[in-house]
């Protein structure tokens, strides 16, 4: 029998408690105060803690520990050192430092450094980040010591995605403090941002997932027609979970609980086989590492019970795909929600400031956080089936639109009634009613107390699109706080501050169909940029303008932004480059040759029945050999021009130049390819089509 939720949770996390437990009273408190102040942790501290978390360790079946970081590839990183040292008599001790505990070191040369750091420049050092609890992970290979840490270079760089997600922490927090102590705020210390992930995934049976090369090379099937039925019934989401994936789904909730990752919610999402995990907010940088914990141990999780995970954005054609919903909000360390509307937002200046202050933020730096939102996976699922479009706007609401509106006018006088719902019924409860309706194809949508950016990538991490968010509020933050510290009459100041935000900014607000043609033409009219691809989205990255502002926070150096944009152009060309490839390799070796035996099969099934009974009527077969041999010469053309693209893209030796060579010809050039294959697939006998269909893969899981 289970152990209850209580029992299990954070059970193989090195958590406050177990620390309050376990340290000497002094040495808890000095590490609270580096943790909340930021005061520099001492020598003889670090080696306290370091003996009691090894001791929790090995008590728990530990023999390693690593440095935990997440370096640009977007996954995690592990180095694993055993405990043992020997003594000078050959007896085995187990021992772990201070100094092992604060500081490790990687090579830096061998993950993506976007030129910071040369083959021959390997040194690189991770750091312990004290703010996120260390965890023990579980495997086959035992039981392991995760210190989360920051990794940057022998020069100092960010070579991560922690290190500058921290600095934007620490940005927003100082802004948003000088703000909150003009309203009269004393008490609060610090600003924290805070996340809540909803993780979307798709589970496929492991048997059809190693038949297709793609899946494999990939993570996302480059061939496949639409099976009969898709999404279109409305079945599937929020349906009853099929009994294999519930069994997943319970191992799943254990093995986050006992790593302190909250998981709350799971559900059967829209496309068949796909479905979703959702945790309680936390801290920024702390939900930032679960949830590159969820991802590892969803696909982890799978295998167990012959599934595999596909966290790809789109991988299946025709479908929704997949995305990750940053449900972001500003809090107060004392406990105070700044994005809080209360009962009557329309009398709560504090918070009218800081989502005025939000809504220009997200105006001006759309291109910004467009690309933190940017990567090949999604550049597939972004303005289609249910995915927000690739243009940034806002959705507030109606209410908050009409405190919005007032205030321009100068005539600010009251909220919009909520209200209740009645549906009629007696023995049904009266509901509250939301101040305002959700709107799903809204990109940035205002849901509540907090702001749900919902164009993140289901694969990537989420430090890129929150460093983003922090540092652009920060910015405005700033602007507003320099006005009002200098004004005679604040409350004249803030009330000419507000209009004048809401004026300006306004355009980006959109309440409406995100998903119509007609928010396409019209976001065009109101100057709003559509970044439609990752290679355009990132021109964006070094432009004057963003890289005036991220120095500006401490949060990227000049250098730091040049390199992540090499990486990302590199990355996109690779991925792209590999799909390429794994498409004209299977369209050569396994499509053609299917079709052609099969073609040949009902050929030599007509020559049989001629000499039997030549007056017999042939023409379905004939249309088939026709039909068939009319789209084999398309393939051959087509994957003849994807090579030639393929080539012609490596050739170029600029990687900007070479990635958008990738997106504008080779990426089309795999469409083109595609079409042809599929109907292929509709046409041949399905024991001869040489991979498992969407049919299996959606629908027999």
């Amino acid at each position: 029998m289970m152990k209850s939720i209580t029992e299990i949770f954070g059970k193989n996390v090195f958590s406050d408690c177990v620390m309050k437990e376990r340290l000497p009273k002094e040495t808890y408190k000095s590490l609270k105060r580096t943790t909340e102040l930021g005061e520099p942790l001492k020598k003889e501290t670090a080696e306290v803690i370091a003996n009691a978390m090894k001791d929790w360790a090995i008590e728990k079946g530990a023999t390693h520990f690593t440095h935990w970081f997440q370096p640009m590839t977007g996954k995690t990183a592990e180095k694993h050192d055993a405990f043992i040292s020997l003594t000078s008599d050959g007896r085995a001790t187990m021992e772990f430092s201070g100094k092992e505990l604060i500081q490790g070191e990687p090579d830096a040369s061998s993950f993506p450094n976007g030129g910071l750091r040369a083959t021959f420049e390997a040194r690189g050092y991770t750091a312990w980040d004290p703010t996120s609890p260390a965890f023990l992970k579980e495997d086959s290979a035992g039981v392991t010591l995760c210190i989360p840490t920051a990794f940057y270079s022998y020069t100092g760089e960010a070579l991560d995605k922690k290190t500058p997600l921290l600095r934007s922490m620490e940005a927003i927090s100082k802004q948003a403090l000088r703000v909150l102590r003009l309203f009269g705020n004393t008490t609060s210390q610090k600003v924290l941002t805070t996340v809540g992930a909803e993780q979307e995934y798709f589970l496929v049976d492991k048997k059809y997932y190693q038949s297709r090369k793609d899946l494999i090379f990939t993570g996302r099937t480059l061939f496949g027609a639409l099976p009969p039925k898709g999404q279109e019934l409305d079945d599937h989401y929020f349906g009853s979970i099929k009994e294999r994936i519930a069994k997943f789904m319970r191992e799943l909730d254990v093995e986050l609980w006992k790593l302190g990752v909250s998981a709350k919610t799971k559900h059967n999402e829209v496309a068949p086989a796909q479905h979703e995990v959702a945790p309680i907010f936390s801290t920024t940088n702390i939900a930032t590492d679960h949830n590159q914990l969820m991802m590892e141990v969803i696909q982890k999780i799978a295998m167990r019970h012959d599934l595999v995970c596909l966290l790809h954005e789109k991988p299946f054609a025709g479908v929704n795909g997949s995305g990750k919903h940053n449900n972001w909000s500003i809090a107060t360390d004392d406990g105070i929600n700044l994005l809080n509307p209360g009962k009557t937002p329309h009398e709560n200046a504090q918070f009218l400031l800081f989502l005025a202050v939000i809504v220009a933020a997200v105006d001006e730096y759309a291109p910004l956080l467009r690309l933190s939102a940017a990567n090949p996976g999604n550049d597939h699922r972004l303005g289609a089936n249910e995915a927000p479009p690739a243009i940034i706007s806002v959705f507030l609401g109606d209410q908050l639109m009409d405190i919005f509106e007032q205030i321009e006018a100068g005539d600010l006088n009251g909220s919009k009634d909520a209200g209740v719902i009645k549906v009629g019924v007696s023995t049904l409860p009266t509901l509250p009613k939301d101040a305002t309706d959700r709107n799903r194809t809204s990109p940035f949508a205002f849901t509540g107390n907090r702001f749900e950016f919902r164009m993140c990538p289901s694969s990537a991490s989420i430090a890129g699109p929150n460093i983003v968010l922090n540092t652009i509020v920060a910015e405005y933050l700033n602007r507003v706080a320099d006005e009002l510290e200098k004004a005679d009459d604040f409350q004249e100041a803030l009330k000419k501050i507000l209009a004048q935000l809401i004026k300006d900014h306004k355009k980006v607000v959109f309440n409406g169909d995100g998903y119509s043609d007609e928010w396409v033409q019209e976001a065009a009219r109101r100057g709003l940029p559509n970044l439609a691809s990752t290679v355009e989205a990132y021109a964006h990255f070094d432009r004057p303008e963003s890289v005036e502002v991220f120095e500006k926070h401490g949060v990227f150096t000049g250098c730091e932004i040049t390199s992540r944009k090499e990486i990302v152009y590199e990355e996109y060309a690779k991925v792209i480059n590999i799909e390429g490839l794994t498409m004209s390799q299977m369209a050569k070796q396994e499509i053609m040759p299917a079709c052609i035996e099969y073609m040949t099969s009902v050929a030599e099934s007509i020559s049989k029945v001629k000499a039997v009974c030549p007056t017999v009527d042939f023409s379905v077969q004939e249309e088939i050999v026709s039909n068939i041999s009319r789209l084999l010469f398309d393939v051959r053309v087509k994957v003849a021009a994807l090579d030639q693209t393929i080539e012609e893209a490596k050739e170029i030796e600029d990687i900007e130049e070479q990635a958008f060579a990738y997106r504008q010809k080779v990426f089309f050039a795999m469409e083109a390819l595609r079409k042809p294959c599929d109907e292929l697939e509709r046409i041949v006998a399905k024991d001869k089509w040489p991979f498992p269909t969407y049919d299996e893969l959606l629908f027999r899981v």
